[in-house]
């Protein structure tokens, strides 16, 4: 099942600008968590975050905790 969340429900903005997941979180098949920290122009999955930056987010949340990232809403 689908929901939407807030992009500051998913990610946090770090003290250096840059953004870090609240919990672990697949993109495209990649996974990465809390203590990951990436600034503008760095793609995961092959999105870059920062295009995003607010808007807020289609999420899957799996049975073990982690959101699958499924697109973004306009």
């Amino acid at each position: 099942m689908i929901k939407r969340y807030k992009f500051l429900d998913v990610f946090q903005e770090n003290l250096d600008g840059s953004l870090s997941p609240k919990r672990i979180i697949n993109v495209n098949g990649v996974t990465f968590g809390p203590g990951v920290a990436f600034g503008p122009g760095v793609a995961f999955g092959g999105v870059n975050f920062y295009q995003y930056k607010y808007m807020d987010i289609a999420v899957e949340e799996r049975n073990d905790g982690a959101l699958v990232i499924k697109g973004f809403y306009q």
